[in-house]
């Protein structure tokens, strides 16, 4: 399999290290930061026993490609892309919240509204809706940012009352996100997409803020193809989607959903490969490119060598 769940790398800058779920992240001179996008997998905030070949390769290239496309809406972290799973950047002091944004009814907030709650992080939505249909507009459902354990949802009044964000760092925050992703929601629909929710995380140097992290990826965006939407949501069937939702509902179908007590169940080989070309759909879909595997055989020696030569040369300009 070639699939890299874990680095331990050692570059003769490095100041720091931090194993997230997915990323592997390497602080250099305590200025720059190299994250290496493992092939690792995450789910109900439970990192999955196995990873997925190519996974990381996909996250990165279209996390790269949405960052250079939106440059002009707001600024962001990355500063190169040595290899096609490592992107370096600034090092920003993260906001402590994640930005969620929804078009469409569908994934947490669906299951929150077929529960009979009308309210989502403190936005009311009307009653009589479907799953999957799309929302009048668009709606900003922020959760924490845990450093271990679950997300939890929070209001816009919460994050304020709290002093989590700022009134003036929020409302910035606000208008970055609703023109990101209608940005995206451009591009999706150019590949004959629907960009269904998706998140933001942003961070500050200074008192510039920046656009950190990955976006538009299938860890952190929901698609659904256009073609045939209005015919499935008409007729009550399940939408065609390109996101890691399969992924949840596939665990959620074997009795896990990250709770105390639930066993993840086995990731068999099939299972796995499944998943992979699910991956790799998705970044052919929404790029439009072919998507290239590298034939590299020393994966890990590829990526030590490409992400020490970039360092070395953004520690020399």
């Amino acid at each position: 399999m070639r699939a890299i769940k874990e680095t331990h790398f050692n570059f003769p800058q490095q100041s720091n290290f931090y194993k997230g779920k997915v990323r592997d992240v390497y602080t250099i001179n305590d200025e720059l930061m190299a994250m290496v996008v493992t092939d690792r997998i995450s789910a109900f905030d439970v990192v999955l026993p196995e990873a997925i070949p190519f996974k990381g390769q996909v996250l990165n290239q279209i996390a790269a490609k949405f960052l250079a496309a939106t440059q002009d809406i707001v600024s962001n972290w990355v500063l190169a892309t040595p290899d096609e799973m490592v992107t370096i950047g600034r090092i920003c002091e993260p906001f402590k919240v994640e930005m969620v944004i929804r078009g469409y009814l569908a994934g947490h907030a669906w299951r929150e509204y077929s529960a009979g709650k009308r309210t989502v992080c403190g936005v009311a939505l009307p009653d009589g809706l479907s799953e999957n249909d799309k929302l009048p507009q668009p709606i900003i459902t922020p959760t924490t940012k845990a450093a271990v354990g679950h997300d939890e949802d929070i209001s816009k009044e919460d994050i304020l009352a709290k002093g989590i964000v700022s009134l003036l760092d929020y409302e910035k925050l606000e208008a970055y996100t609703h023109a990101l992703y209608a940005r995206g929601t451009e591009m999706a629909a150019e590949r004959g997409l629907i960009l269904v929710d998706t998140k933001y995380e942003f961070g500050k140097v200074g008192d510039a803020i920046y656009l950190i992290d990955e976006i538009h990826t299938p860890d952190s965006s929901r698609y659904f193809y256009a073609a045939g939407y209005e015919e499935r949501q008409a007729n009550k069937e399940p939408q065609k989607q390109l996101s890691k939702e399969f992924v949840r509902k596939w665990l959620i179908e074997n009795n896990f959903q990250g709770k105390d007590g639930q066993v993840v169940p086995t990731m068999t080989p099939e299972i796995v490969d499944s998943i992979s070309e699910r991956y790799i759909e998705l970044y052919e879909q929404i790029t439009g490119e072919k998507f290239i595997k590298n034939p590299s055989a020393d994966i890990l020696n590829r990526i030590e060598k490409n992400t020490q030569n970039a360092i070395n040369d953004l520690l020399s300009k």
